[in-house]
């Protein structure tokens, strides 16, 4: 193993969520104002999942005031002090993308998953 690879592997997080794309989330990520730290949540559906060790991450879409809002969260960020999973998703693609092209209600549904994971 190379000094890269055992870098990489101590900056991973082991407290992953299992969350894949389709499902329904709540990011809680630690902001700095001034001198204090607090928790601010950004709740949306993860529409895709790229990269793979220290290099991954996600995509959460959620509408606000009527206006589609895209954040892109790395998975092993020290900044995202949880992911959790608020429903399930059930898609057969692993990018959904065409969710940025609907109005309304279509643009934050996905079938909800009938089996536990």
């Amino acid at each position: 193993m190379n000094k890269l690879e055992q870098i990489q592997r101590e900056q991973m997080k082991t407290d992953v969520a299992d969350f894949s794309v389709g499902d329904t989330v709540k990011v809680h990520t630690r902001v700095l104002e001034g001198g204090k730290e607090r928790i601010q949540l950004f709740a949306g559906i993860v529409i895709a999942r790229k990269g793979q060790g220290v290099g991954q991450s996600f995509t959460v879409r959620k509408i606000s005031y009527g206006e589609g809002v895209e954040r892109v969260f790395p998975v092993h960020t020290p900044k995202i002090s949880k992911v959790e999973v608020v429903k399930r998703g059930r898609v057969r693609r692993a990018r959904l993308h065409y969710l940025r092209d609907r109005v309304g209600k279509e643009a934050v549904q996905v079938k909800e998953a009938i089996s536990n994971r």
